[in-house]
């Protein structure tokens, strides 16, 4: 259930939310996520709060979470109480009268400071650092290749500031208004991060890691499947991201291994536990940033990096925008997250995540006669400290006015599916090519969009405009194709027990919950359905009330196979759905006339010295075709019949050359498979939709019917 407390100046409404991953090939792998909450920080922090989230890796990640869980907030408590102690000696005789305010009830005098933004920062750096030991020594945990990464906040209530501290790459993220209107209202939330990952895709942690000695290289350039690139820290001056784009196409991210053997493998660079990679540099000394709670500071998230894996800070910060009820925020984003984890992966991660909705109640100026502290200002009359190492830069006036960090060096959000899920729909395609007639029949069929057609009230436009926001499917769509998209969508009425999708049967829809809760099940290969259709994954909740519209089977819109997990209404319910026929004949629609087509012929080298009425003559015989992201269109050394041209959306043409892969990319305009046309040749490339994807087709036999073959010059497209 959501928790409201008041913490000095702040208000927090809070909520909590973990879901355990699916693991196909380890189903009773315990969730490796743990989160802590202590809504008063000890008897004499009464004022302060402390939120945590730690995601465990390896054979003891589970323990290791739980450990840092369990252990991390005491370690913290009691080296604030050390840094208290030591400040009550600079104002004893301030304390005693504060504390004899009362002579019925004396407070406490260390319950009267408030520790500067060095002090703090010291006191956690210590905590973690103590906790890492502490891990070590326990005999009941193998830590040497299992450790747990850790994003904490700590809202220190009569400031009105926070400190968050991170090891690894979980993640603690701002929900800030743009828009000055006040409390209570639904608005406009920006994205601010809070934290920054510590992975091998920051050039600072690349090269602090290989100062040690250690490789940095991706699974595939580890077994020699990629070549290996050392010169990646000096091809440029920021060098973030870069590395990369390169390597995480397919969800193989860039890893630290020892210089003497295949492991410790780890993604990110610091960790608690993990003992056998800190001569690596894999230590636990976290990065925090301490920065003041503004009056448009409306959210803070912390999270897993499960969450993170396909969706943006803002992503998520825009879903919990939507709600006032900080669990429904939570669970919406659980919803949307695990729904990418199982279209483009085999399995999902567990992931964990802390909404905290905040609104400030009382000015920080108006507390400042409930403690003493000894901040920069008071210290060093303007003079900046050095950093505690691994903190940004903060300003004057005890560093904490408004403290934000740069959106780079982030992780990059995953677009593409990993290669065993590639694998893994090319099977479902096979299995496709042996289904009966009918079967086939009912896959291929093309819809009526006038009879499918119905008009949509406002708010159900908006409903549905609200759940596909999110969707990679439909962020290239125009406004009028996203309005005939509303138009065509089926609303269908379920009962309780109704299997919406069954596992390996045709996927034709895309399906929108409006209300309902629906059950996701998947039979592992080779197991036998009982009836159930298998294990129980995860749990779709859509309501009109709450405003949470999961989405499921967006894969149907780009592939031709059966589905890979089945669906059962739990209670009765509504849903929308959009048939894959329907929504490529949407795309198809919207491209342009055959006049742009030919324009766009013209153009092309090899058609130049067509007449011009020839050139219209064979517009008029292509065909309109559309793509979903991902799918491969022609593929290297296949024979070919049709070559295509582009009008909306981008591909990836890859050509390999004595095993070496040739990269370009093709945007509207820019057309492949030409070389099959004259040549009569295989196709002298691969070409990948890089997201959806509209144009034109022609086969050959039509195309050498339509106009002179020997007008036609000889392709480059082989080169």
């Amino acid at each position: 259930e959501p928790r409201e407390i008041i913490c000095g100046g702040l208000r927090l409404r809070y909520a909590f939310f973990s879901q355990k991953g699916y693991y196909p090939d380890d189903p009773h792998k315990p969730n490796q996520d743990a989160y802590s909450v202590t809504e008063r920080f000890s008897p004499r922090e009464a004022n302060d709060s402390f939120f945590g989230v730690f995601d465990g890796h390896g054979r003891d990640g589970d323990l290791c979470a739980q450990f840092a869980r369990d252990r991390l907030p005491g370690f913290l408590a009691q080296n604030i109480m050390k840094m208290k102690q030591r400040e009550a000696q600079k104002h004893r005789a301030k304390l005693d009268s504060m504390s004899n305010r009362n002579p019925d009830r004396p407070t406490d005098p260390l319950s009267h400071i408030e520790l500067s933004r060095e002090q703090m920062q010291q006191a956690a750096l210590r905590a973690h650092v103590e906790c890492n030991e502490a891990m070590h020594q326990d005999p009941s945990i193998d830590d040497s290749l299992s450790g747990t990464t850790s994003i904490s906040a700590y809202l220190h209530g009569r400031r009105n500031r926070i400190t968050i501290c991170n090891v690894g790459d979980s993640r603690a993220v701002l929900g800030k208004s743009i828009q000055s209107n006040g409390y209570g209202q639904r608005q406009t939330l920006k994205a601010f991060p809070l934290s920054r990952d510590q992975t091998p895709y920051r050039k600072d942690e690349r090269i602090r890691i290989r100062a040690t000695g250690a490789r940095i290289l991706s699974l595939d350039q580890l077994e020699g499947l990629e070549p290996i690139n050392d010169n990646d820290d000096s091809a440029n001056e920021d060098g973030d991201l870069e590395l990369g784009e390169e390597l995480d196409e397919g969800g193989d991210p860039p890893r630290v291994w020892s210089p003497d053997g295949d492991y410790p493998g780890t993604a990110f660079t610091r960790s608690l536990g993990d003992s056998m990679a800190e001569d690596l540099g894999v230590f636990a000394e976290p990065e925090m940033l301490t920065r003041e709670i503004k009056p448009e500071d409306r959210v803070i998230v912390l999270a897993s990096d499960g969450i993170y894996e396909f969706l943006t800070n803002q992503s998520v910060i825009d879903i919990c925008a939507k709600f006032t009820d900080p669990l429904e925020a939570c669970r919406a984003v659980v919803a949307e997250s695990y729904e990418l984890w199982l279209q483009y992966e085999l399995r999902t991660d567990d992931i964990t995540i802390i909404v905290i909705f905040v609104e400030p109640i009382m000015d920080p100026a108006s507390m400042e006669r409930e403690y003493v502290t000894s901040s920069q200002r008071n210290l060093m009359h303007g003079h900046r400290q050095p950093s505690v190492r691994g903190v940004p830069d903060q300003s004057e006036n005890d560093g904490a006015d408004d403290v934000l960090l740069p959106d780079t060096a982030a992780r990059p959000v995953r677009t593409r599916m990993t290669k065993e899920k590639a694998q893994e729909i090319e099977k479902l395609k096979q299995k496709a090519q042996e289904m009966g007639q009918e079967d086939l029949l009912e896959m291929n069929k093309e819809v009526d969009l006038d009879q499918l057609y119905t008009e949509k009230t406002a708010s159900e436009k908006a409903r549905i405009a609200d759940a596909i926001k999110t969707s990679v499917m439909f962020r290239n769509v125009t406004d009028d194709q996203r309005e005939l998209i509303f138009g065509v969508m089926e609303h269908i009425p379920v009962k309780a027990g109704t299997w919406v999708i069954k596992q390996g049967t045709v996927g034709d829809r895309f399906y929108i919950i409006d209300e309902g809760v629906f059950e996701v099940r998947i039979l592992g290969e080779g197991e036998t359905d009982d009836g159930t259709g298998g294990a129980l994954i995860h749990v779709y909740e859509g309501s009109v009330a709450k405003h949470i519209h999961p989405c499921f089977g967006e894969l149907a819109l780009m592939y031709s196979a059966p589905r890979s997990a089945s669906i059962i209404a739990r209670s009765d319910g509504h849903l929308w759905g959009l048939h894959r026929s329907a929504f490529r004949q949407v795309l198809a629609q919207a491209q342009g006339t055959r006049k742009e087509l030919a324009k766009t012929l013209g153009k092309l080298p090899m058609f130049q010295d067509l007449e011009e009425d020839e050139i219209k003559k064979l517009a008029s015989a292509f065909d309109e075709i559309a793509f979903g992201r991902g799918e491969n269109i022609v593929e290297q050394g296949q024979f070919g019949d049709a070559m295509f041209v582009i009008t909306s959306g981008a591909c990836e043409r890859v050509k390999f050359v004595k095993g070496v892969p040739r990269n370009t990319t093709l945007k509207a305009g820019d057309c492949f498979g030409q070389e099959i046309i004259v040549d009569q040749q295989k196709y002298a490339a691969t070409v990948l939709s890089l997201q959806t994807t509209t144009g034109w087709k022609i086969d050959r036999t039509v195309l050498t019917n339509t106009v002179p073959v020997d007008k036609l010059r000889r392709t480059s497209g082989s080169k």
